[in-house]
């Protein structure tokens, strides 16, 4: 058994899978942060529940560090992983995160190998519950000698229905910028045997409605390169592959619109510095601050001066007089203000909606369509379903590499049954369960 485990970070989502290994009496566990304060919140009370103070810049003290324990858990932003994992395998400790295998961590799978470790990577909500509930199905449908004929996976994270009080149908619980980001994304999917590429600049036109019962219509665009998944989950027979994000409509005008004027622009403006909203906008819109800048941006965007998409961003305050105050591009500036006006307030509820949507061919060539749906809600005042869905399956999954439940090595995803039964087993008795509906077609 492998009881000394390092998590790597303090953040808002890492609350619930820390507790969740901290009840585990037999484990010992070490939060490390660059803010010791929220390290020491996350393990108060707990008698085998360590806090430090680590700044991960700091090679040689994570290096030292790492050193110590059996198993690292990096919940930090996923640009150190690669860094944490080579020091893992220096040391030859198992890993484990929430983010996708980027190239970097893909390059080290044959030295893991070699060294006979772990790094499982993927185990949050998206990737991560996402994976594992699409392969229970993928491989029932297999050991029937049925085939997958269509594939449509999408994931959300949004207000509560009683909580989407304002016109983005967005609320941030921490900074947006990531989220911005992802905005620039191309993407890439199959349907119905043909290659549907949408550039970036054109990700949120490549949108559709999905009916969610209990929510209501929510909208679909697509998320990233969705083809590698076939051979992932192993379906090389699907005609259709499409991962999307679900968002409520509205938010793909508004995004699209701001990616048209050049908000998500991170290109450094010197005279953007000491500037108002408004003076952003007309440097954006090709306009003096004499103009009228708001009619110069709906010519910019093709659309009339009182269309929804300048109301959105009139509520946001980028047409106001407030100071942008030393922050040197429009991406930055457009983050804090958002953060600013699109929080949670005390009390109120996030939702995750995941759902997945097959076709398949059963052995008898009959057809049927299974949806599983997962709807999971924040707990006032408590912990969000963000950091529930995000944190509580990376910390099932580390108990099970505790316990050297897992016989894998290797950079892995969480795609096999060995993973995946016993982690959606534990989350169903934490409350987090999909629903599954078959019909007939």
């Amino acid at each position: 058994m492998k009881t000394n485990i390092l998590v790597l970070g303090a953040g808002l989502v890492s609350r619930p899978g820390v507790r969740y290994l901290l009840d585990q009496q037999d484990l010992n566990i070490t939060v490390a942060s660059r803010t010791v304060a929220k390290a020491e919140a996350l393990v108060e009370g707990y008698a085998n529940g360590r806090a430090l103070q680590l700044d991960v810049e700091n090679e040689t003290a994570l290096a030292n560090l790492i050193a110590q324990y059996d198993i690292v858990i990096s919940l930090l932003p996923w640009i150190h992983h690669v860094k944490v994992a080579n020091l893992c395998l220096e040391y030859g400790r198992d890993m484990a995160t929430t983010s996708y295998v980027s190239e970097g961590m893909q390059a080290l799978d044959k030295a893991v190998r070699e060294r006979g470790l772990l790094f499982l990577n993927e185990l949050g909500v998206d990737p991560g519950i996402d994976h594992m509930s699409a392969m229970q199905i993928i491989d029932q449908v297999h050991a029937a000698n049925g085939r997958v004929v269509d594939f449509y996976s999408v994931t959300g994270g949004l207000p509560a229905p009683e909580d989407n009080d304002n016109p983005f149908g967005y609320k941030f619980s921490w900074s947006p910028r990531g989220v911005i980001l992802a905005s620039r994304n191309s993407a890439r999917y199959l349907e119905h045997g043909r290659i549907v590429e949408v550039e970036g600049r054109n990700l949120f036109l490549d949108r559709r409605l999905d009916p969610v019962e209990g929510i209501g219509e929510l909208v679909i665009y697509p998320n990233r390169d969705s083809l590698p998944y076939r051979d992932i989950y192993g379906i090389p027979e699907a005609e259709t592959v499409m991962r999307g994000t679900y968002r409520y409509p509205g938010w793909c005008e508004t995004m699209k619109a701001m990616v048209d004027l050049g908000l998500i622009d991170e290109t450094p403006r010197k005279e953007l510095q000491k500037a108002t909203m408004r003076q952003m906008m007309a440097l954006l819109s090709g306009v003096t601050i004499q103009d009228d800048v708001r009619a110069a941006a709906a010519r910019k965007l093709g659309v009339s001066r009182d269309a929804a998409v300048l109301d959105n961003m009139e509520w946001l305050g980028l047409f106001s007089d407030d100071p942008v105050g030393e922050i040197p591009n429009p991406l930055d500036i457009l983050s804090q203000r958002m953060q600013e006006k699109m929080g949670y307030a005390p009390g109120e509820r996030d939702m995750i909606v995941m759902r997945h949507t097959f076709v398949v061919e059963n052995a008898d060539q009959t057809r049927e369509r299974i949806t599983s749906t997962l709807i999971d809600f924040g707990e006032p005042h408590g912990d969000t379903s963000m950091a529930r869905t995000v944190s509580l399956p990376l910390a099932v999954g580390v108990s099970l590499m505790a316990r050297e439940k897992i016989d894998q090595v290797g950079v892995v995803r969480p795609v096999s049954p060995a993973v995946y039964e016993p982690v959606m087993a534990e989350l169903s008795r934490l409350g987090i369960a999909m629903r599954e509906k078959r019909e007939k077609i």
